[in-house]
Parts: structure tokens; C-alpha cells; sequence
């Protein structure tokens, strides 16, 4: 019989209990390095029997980068090119020249950090899982569904019924900062999607147009410094439940994508971000783009991350998304049914992020 790191056996160890008294802190992990644990709780250790670590090899080979300066000029086709390469055998790409200032992303990252390593009751004041709760703070949004709670803490803003945000809603420790960012984030998700349309043979208003820019939520992972991280994972191996997800981060590493069976290590560059298909995208291109598997190892050093998921008209009138019709023939007819953006990712909510939807649930 396995005994655990605080003495009690595998079978006196009530899982539910432990979550319970984690949630009721609404500290987070953060809360956990505070306490000065040097050994991490059951509920974030990875299972002897399905080891994320041996699922996959790895290889040293690097994520498309992308340089988007001159999309104004002849260059233009090129960089159309290169995207759809990457959107395709990949999911995943890094862009460097994006348009967005330097600082702007490292004044969002330090301001999430300060969030989360501010004085602990007013991080507090912001700790939900009410998903009406526009701005809210918590750890692993699926904790109580999980097969193993992930080593991270989260700050949401979300923008999925409406783009505006009301900047006293957001914490004073990152406020000015989560507005430049989404400002700026925001074009350079619209020039994305001009990109893949572009990428798919189509006018590049098309996704626009269909509003694939619509329906955004800002999401800031901080992962603590974990005493054992060779045990433990930063977020679950997925692919993300939007049409575009479009990240910044700080030099720590951590993200993996998985290309041709073996896990590929993100290298961070200074300045850049990463982009990658999702679902949606993938299901309204109709199998032309992919949505990639990907996970996040934590370390002995913190790591932060500032995401823009892109997930579709989300707010009434409801907007219903299949295969685009001008990608569809005889000889490729649609592989897909019709999704509502609300039902994709209520589903999403609702279920463990180990057994999220995914576009295989809606081929027809």
C-alpha cells in the first residue's frame, strides 16, 4: 500500500476533503508556496500509472516563427504562406514584428505578477467560480472535475457577451495594464485573422466577417515556483476550445506542443508571441487548419502568461458554426456539423480540461 508525503495510506485519503480545504483558502497555489510546502499535495500529483512524461518523445526541433513585418507590401504573400504552413502542420506559431510595443507586453506580465504576489486579501476580494463574475481569480477552473489539479493560479476577464470593459472592474495591481494589452492584442488577432483567410483562399475580411474576433476572454496564468516539479504539471496536455488563442509570456519556458508524435519545447523569444488554431477553427475550415495538443511544465522558477482566446459570437443572436461553404465540394464535402459557440464551450465548463470537447465530437 502506497503511503502518502503526510503519512496517511492511499486508502484513507479523501480526495474531496483536500480540494475543499485547498478552495476555501482562496489563496490558490501561490497560497500553498506561501505556507512554505516543500513537498507538493496529492491533488497535484501526476499518477504513477499514466505518466504525461512518457507518453511522448521529445525533439529539439523549434516552432515556426513568423515575421509579420510587412504585411503592407509585396512581402505580404509570403508571410500569407508561411501562416498557412504553420496552421496546418502545426496549429502552433511564434510571431515576431507584430506591432504591439515591448513594453506593453512586459508592463502585462510584471503587472500579473504583482497581482498575484500582492498582499493576500485583496487577491482574495477577486476569488470566484461564478462564471456570470465578469473579472475573477481562482485555480484550475475544473478542480472538483480533474483527475489532478494543476500547479497554477488564474486571473479572467471576460469578454464573451461584450467587449467592453469597465476598467474598475479589474484589480489596481495590473489594471492600466490588462487595457493597453487588450487594446493592442485585439488588432493583432484581427490581422491574424485577415492572415488565415487570406491562408484558406479566402477574402481576408472572411473570419472577420463571420466574427471569429468576437466573443474574447483574457486569461492570466501565474505558475509559483513548485518544490517538485518533475511531479506535477502547469496545465493538462488540451487543445483550446476557440477559433484563435494568441499569447504572451515571460523567459521562463514551460509550454510544449506536440508535432509529429513528440513534444516540442517553445522557445521563449523576447518579444514575440504564440499563436495557434483552435477547435473552431478547425472545425469551420473544415480539417484545412489544426488545432494542436499542447501542455505547461511549472518549474522551480515562477512563470507568467497573459492569453487572448478569440471563441466566436458568443452573445444573442445565436450564431451557428460549420464547415465554410466555400471550402467544401464534391470532392471535400463538410466534416463537420453545425456548433454554437455557447454550447462549445458550456460543454468546456462542464467537463474536466483532460476530457474537454473537441471537433472529433462534431464530424459527421
Amino acid at each position: 500500500m502506497e503511503i502518502l508525503n503526510n503519512g496517511v495510506s492511499e486508502l484513507e485519503y479523501d480526495r474531496v476533503k483536500e480540494l475543499t480545504a485547498f478552495e476555501d483558502t482562496k489563496l490558490g497555489v501561490q497560497g500553498l508556496v506561501d505556507s512554505g510546502v516543500v513537498t507538493i499535495p496529492k491533488m497535484f500529483r501526476r499518477s504513477k500509472s499514466n505518466d504525461e512524461l512518457a507518453d511522448h518523445p521529445r525533439t529539439h526541433i523549434g516552432l515556426p516563427v513568423i515575421d509579420l513585418d510587412g504585411l503592407l507590401t509585396d512581402r505580404r504573400h509570403n508571410i500569407v504562406d508561411q501562416v498557412r504552413s504553420a496552421s496546418e502542420e502545426w496549429g502552433f506559431f511564434q510571431v515576431v514584428n507584430h506591432g504591439i510595443p515591448i513594453s506593453v507586453l512586459d508592463n502585462m506580465i510584471k503587472g500579473v505578477r504583482r497581482f498575484n504576489e500582492q498582499d493576500i486579501d485583496v487577491k482574495k476580494q477577486f476569488y470566484s467560480r461564478d462564471r456570470a463574475r465578469r473579472v475573477r481569480f481562482n485555480s484550475n477552473y475544473d478542480l472538483f472535475k480533474s483527475q489532478r489539479a494543476d500547479w497554477r493560479d488564474t486571473l479572467s476577464v471576460s469578454m464573451l457577451t461584450s467587449d467592453h470593459v469597465d476598467p474598475n472592474e479589474l484589480p489596481d495591481a495590473c489594471r492600466h495594464e490588462a487595457i493597453e494589452f487588450i487594446k493592442e492584442i485585439t488588432k493583432v488577432g484581427d490581422t491574424l485573422l485577415e492572415l488565415l483567410s487570406e491562408g484558406l483562399g479566402l477574402k481576408s475580411d472572411h473570419l472577420i466577417s463571420m466574427e471569429c474576433n468576437k466573443g474574447r476572454t483574457l486569461v492570466c496564468h501565474y505558475y509559483p515556483a513548485c518544490p517538485e516539479p518533475q511531479l506535477a504539471m502547469g496545465v493538462t496536455k488540451h487543445t483550446d476550445n476557440t477559433f484563435l488563442t494568441v499569447l504572451a509570456e515571460d523567459q521562463t519556458g514551460g509550454l510544449q506542443v506536440l508535432h509529429e508524435n513528440r513534444w516540442v519545447d517553445v522557445q521563449p523569444i523576447a518579444g514575440s508571441l504564440v499563436v495557434n488554431i483552435g477547435d473552431l477553427l478547425q472545425i469551420i475550415s473544415n480539417d484545412k487548419f489544426k488545432s494542436n495538443v499542447h501542455r505547461v511544465f511549472p518549474s522551480r522558477k515562477s512563470r507568467v502568461s497573459a492569453i487572448c482566446f478569440f471563441a466566436g459570437r458568443f452573445a444573442p443572436p445565436a450564431r451557428l458554426y460549420g464547415p465554410i461553404k466555400e471550402l467544401i465540394s464534391e470532392e471535400n464535402p463538410a466534416k463537420y456539423k453545425e456548433v454554437l459557440v455557447s454550447e462549445y464551450v458550456g460543454r468546456f465548463y462542464s467537463k474536466g480540461l483532460h476530457e474537454k470537447p473537441s471537433p472529433a465530437d462534431y464530424r459527421l
